[in-house]
């Protein structure tokens, strides 16, 4: 499942629709908006894709994780629009016969997601907004 949506997360869903039997591990990544950014109150953020191709790179990226760990099953899906400190805005799910190949490829799916996927962010402060542009990860531990 790959969802780019409006509305709210199931986060459960996410859960259910990467789980199998077979996996040892399910690991979950949550993405939250945070109140404060660079020293700055957040009042809200604005999420803008292009859905469409958005779900394309998304399906690579679960392609590229799927050729390095064993994964039984997985799941994405990513707000857009309006989202208020607290909201959820990307939920990311995959389950594997082991919990290192669980860890390493959730981290992998959120990062390349980040670097790679035509999803944007604004984010709305007191005293001004501003787009944001995903952060290099410092500490990539991929095999």
């Amino acid at each position: 499942m790959i969802k780019i949506t409006p509305k709210p997360i199931d986060i459960q869903k996410v859960i259910d629709t990467a789980s199998s039997l077979g996996a040892g591990a399910v690991n979950v990544f949550i993405g939250t908006v945070r109140n404060t950014a660079h020293g700055k109150k957040v009042l809200w953020l604005e999420y803008e894709a292009y859905e469409a191709m958005a779900v394309a790179e998304i399906r690579k990226i679960i392609d590229e994780a799927s050729h390095r760990w064993p994964l039984l099953g997985w799941a994405v899906s990513h707000r857009i629009g309006t989202l208020k400190p607290g909201e959820v805005s990307v939920a990311i799910a995959v389950s594997s016969p082991h919990r290192r190949d669980s860890f390493e490829a959730c981290q992998f799916i959120i990062d390349t997601l980040k670097e790679k996927a035509p999803i944007w962010k604004k984010e709305i402060f007191e005293g001004g907004e501003e787009w944001v542009s995903a952060q290099p990860n410092v500490a990539k531990v991929y095999n």
